[in-house]
């Protein structure tokens, strides 16, 4: 026959997995009310633009794409 299966047991000692308690949050509450972080207009500005450029060439392609599809779709359908 096969091996016995080690039966595994469980303590439970109380104690959380992970301890949050202490950790606070950009957008959480604190002693004075809610906290936000401070950023000014260049630095928002900064990450936009970033964003804007690292989407631009995606953007490019699938106008591309889809310029390419609709003139086939154009040319089978009106040269038939």
């Amino acid at each position: 026959m096969g091996k016995k299966k080690e039966k595994i047991t469980y303590i439970d000692d109380g104690r959380p997995l992970a301890d949050m308690s202490g950790v606070r949050s950009g957008f959480g509450l604190g002693r004075s009310g809610p906290v936000r972080p401070h950023r000014d207009h260049k630095a928002i500005w900064d990450t936009y633009w970033s964003a804007v450029k690292m989407m631009f060439v995606p953007m490019l392609v699938v106008i591309v794409a889809m310029a390419v599809i609709y003139m086939i779709a154009y040319f089978l359908f009106t040269c038939m």
